[in-house]
């Protein structure tokens, strides 16, 4: 049985992404901080035939996050693909431009996109190099690629993760491990941003099967309208 961990799991890509995978015969192992909220999915999975379990832990906390993947290794037999696309909350993330930017607005930042980014990867890596295959996939927003002033903590961060996630896949070339990038270049679901592009879910999670299967020597996808 193959399996996917999706770190930052959430009602809506986070969700899409699981019924992408799931219905294709895939378990669904779902990690971020609110058990829930997670409780919640789960019980939307299953009712859609979907075999799916919550552990729940801040991507901050590296022991915890790193446990919640060793036990979803070990109820679903090992993790296949790790997506990581955990999103910050209003009332913990500042929004800084740059010359508002102070450290520590950009360190909280690296903590929660890069660091845990990695940390999630040490979790579940050796096992795909031993195995000779599996799929890293990490989501940003296209301010990684084509910074706005209006994040530019934000978007420096982001652009950290997206750097490390390309210069893994090229580290892992030959390996069988597939390691991809994934900008996103729309509001999700509704805008926030007047006149800027918005796409349902449902229309961007393919791009994380396509990354999967069939794209397997590419190191970024962009999604965008």
């Amino acid at each position: 049985m193959t399996s996917i961990a999706i770190v930052g799991a959430g009602p809506q890509l986070g969700l899409a992404i699981a019924r992408t995978f799931g219905s294709r015969g895939f378990d669904v192992a779902l990690i971020s901080r609110n058990r829930e909220k997670l409780d919640g999915l789960v019980g939307t999975l299953t009712a859609e035939g979907i075999t799916a379990a919550a552990f729940p832990a801040d991507v901050l906390d590296r022991d915890a996050l790193t446990q919640a993947l060793k036990d979803a290794a070990t109820q679903f037999g090992g993790i296949d693909v790790l997506e990581y696309s955990p999103v910050g909350t209003f009332g913990s993330t500042a929004l800084t431009t740059p010359t508002e930017t102070e450290p520590s607005h950009v360190q909280h930042e690296i903590e929660f996109q890069l660091y845990g980014a990695i940390a999630a990867t040490k979790a579940v890596l050796p096992a795909m190099r031993e195995a000779g295959a599996g799929t890293l996939l990490y989501t940003t927003g296209a301010g990684s690629i084509d910074p706005v002033p209006q994040v530019g903590n934000v978007n420096a961060a982001a652009a950290a993760l997206r750097n490390w996630a390309i210069n893994l896949h090229k580290e892992l070339d030959g390996t069988g491990v597939q390691a991809a990038h994934v900008g996103i270049d729309v509001s999700i679901g509704m805008s926030v941003i007047p006149d800027f592009p918005t796409a349902q879910p449902e229309e961007i999670s393919p791009v994380y099967w396509d990354l999967h299967t069939t794209r397997r020597d590419q190191a970024e996808l962009v999604f965008s309208l």
